[in-house]
């Protein structure tokens, strides 16, 4: 899993019929302090995050068993929105 900070959202009107109804998201990982690191992911949204929260993502064939996200063209899906984070 990967922390990340939800940066925006994406909007398509032409895409694939399976990712009709879903919301999608530009998020950016982020370190575990909270500081930002390199790069964006465009990621769906499960779980109703909204902007600029930290949100826990899956990747790759991971995406594909959240909610909602059986045979639908994903690599990414937000399926978590973290309340804290507690490093020791």
């Amino acid at each position: 899993m990967i922390i990340a900070r939800i940066l925006g959202t994406v909007v398509s009107t032409q895409k694939d019929e399976r990712l009709s109804g879903k919301k999608l998201l530009i998020v950016r990982p982020i370190n575990v302090d909270g500081s930002d690191t390199t790069g964006y992911v465009v990621a769906v949204d499960t779980v109703g995050a909204g902007f600029h929260e930290r949100v826990l993502v899956v990747a790759g064939s991971s995406a594909r068993l959240a909610q909602g996200m059986k045979d639908v063209p994903v690599d990414a899906a937000i399926v978590g929105v973290i309340d804290t984070v507690d490093v020791n």
